[in-house]
C-alpha cells in the first residue's frame, strides 16, 4: 500500500521575509536585479508550462528525449532505493525514472522537494495512486537553504536536479549548492543533473524571446508579484522584455527595460525605486554549459562525472555524478 506524507522545512514566514530581503537588496543595487524564483506564483507557473510547449523552447523536449532513451540505463547503474528530486514541480518527467526503477524492482521511496506545497500535494497524491508500492515523502523546502535528502528507505539514493535549473544560479551560488549537495551524499549515492548546452546564440535567444510573447508575459509577471505581495505600483506596460546572450559568461540574461524615466513605490518596504529611461532590471541568468565545465564544477565540489548523455542534436546534457 502506497503512503504519502509531507514535511515542511521552511518557517511559515520564510517566503515573505525572503521576498522582502531580495527586493530590498536587488532594487537598491547597481545594476538592479531580482532572483528568478519570484517568477513562480500560480500565474507564473502556468506561463512557464506554456513556454515549455513553444516551438522555440527546446530544453524540455531535449531533456525528455534523453530520459526516454536512458532511464533504464540510469536505473541499472544506480539501482536506487530512494529517488530524491529537487525542484520537482509536477514531477512529470520524473515518471520516466520512476517507471524504470520500479520495473527494475529497487525503488522504495520518492522524495519530491519543492517550494510549492500545493504542487507537492497534487503531484504526490497522484503518484501514490499511480505507484501503489511507493512511499512518497514530499518536502517543502527551498533547495538553496535545505535539500531535504531523505535516508528513510536507505541507499543507494539518486538525487535528480533536472530542467537546467542549475544554470539559474550564479557561479558562486552554483559552487555553494553543489558543495552542500555533496556534503549530504553517502558513498554509493548518485546525482543526476540536467544542463542546457552552449549553442548558436540565435537559437538560445529565441528560446527566451518567443514570437508569441509568452516569455515576455512570464518576465513581466514578476512585477505583478511585487505589486500584490509588497504593495508596489509597477505598471508592467511601462517595461519591455529583453533577452540577450552574454558570450563572455556564456549565459542568457532576461531583463526588464524601463520605457521611460519613472519612480515606483514599494509600500511594504517604504522604498521608492527610480528607473531612468532605458534602465534595465535583470530578472534571470540562465547559464549554458560545456562538458568540460560541468566536469570541472562537479570536481570542485567533490563529485566525479561518471556518465554523460546528450539528446541526438546535442542541445542538452544529462550528467550522472558520484561522490569523489
Amino acid at each position: 500500500m502506497s503512503t504519502f506524507d509531507l514535511t515542511r522545512l521552511l518557517p511559515a514566514d520564510h517566503f515573505g521575509q525572503a521576498l522582502r530581503h531580495d527586493v530590498k537588496n536587488g532594487m537598491t543595487a547597481h545594476p538592479k536585479w531580482l532572483p528568478p524564483k519570484w517568477f513562480y506564483d500560480a500565474r507564473g507557473s502556468e506561463l512557464f508550462e506554456e513556454i515549455t510547449r513553444l516551438p522555440e523552447y527546446y530544453p524540455t523536449r531535449a531533456e525528455r528525449e534523453i530520459l526516454t532513451s536512458r532511464a533504464r540505463e540510469i536505473a541499472a547503474i544506480t539501482k536506487a532505493r530512494t529517488l530524491v528530486e529537487l525542484g520537482s514541480g509536477s514531477s512529470e518527467k520524473t515518471r520516466l525514472l520512476l517507471d524504470a526503477l520500479s520495473e527494475l524492482g529497487t525503488l522504495a521511496e520518492y522524495v519530491p522537494v519543492d517550494v510549492s506545497e500545493s504542487a507537492l500535494e497534487a503531484a504526490g497524491k497522484s503518484l501514490a495512486v499511480e505507484y501503489p508500492r511507493l512511499a512518497v515523502r514530499a518536502v517543502v523546502s527551498d533547495f538553496t537553504h535545505g535539500l531535504g535528502l531523505s535516508d528513510g528507505a536507505g541507499g543507494p539514493r539518486l538525487v535528480a536536479f533536472l530542467g537546467g535549473t542549475l544554470g539559474n544560479l550564479l557561479p558562486d551560488e552554483r559552487a555553494a549548492f553543489l558543495t552542500s549537495l555533496r556534503a549530504g551524499l553517502d558513498p554509493g549515492d548518485f546525482v543526476l543533473l540536467g544542463t542546457d548546452l552552449v549553442k548558436e546564440p540565435k537559437v538560445l535567444v529565441a528560446a527566451y524571446d518567443d514570437a508569441a510573447g509568452v516569455t515576455a508575459a512570464f518576465n513581466k509577471n514578476v512585477l505583478d508579484v511585487l505589486n500584490r505581495e509588497l504593495g508596489a505600483d509597477f505598471d508592467p506596460e511601462q517595461f519591455d522584455h529583453v533577452a540577450l546572450w552574454d558570450a563572455k559568461q556564456e549565459w542568457i540574461e532576461m531583463r526588464l527595460r524601463s520605457r521611460r524615466a519613472q519612480t515606483v513605490k514599494i509600500r511594504e518596504l517604504d522604498l521608492p525605486v527610480h528607473f531612468d529611461e532605458g534602465e534595465e532590471l535583470r530578472t534571470e541568468v540562465s547559464a549554458k554549459f560545456r562538458h568540460t565545465r560541468i566536469a570541472d564544477e562537479l570536481a570542485a565540489a567533490g563529485l566525479r562525472l561518471a556518465e554523460w548523455w546528450t539528446d541526438e542534436a546535442g542541445r542538452f546534457g544529462l550528467s550522472l555524478a558520484v561522490p569523489a
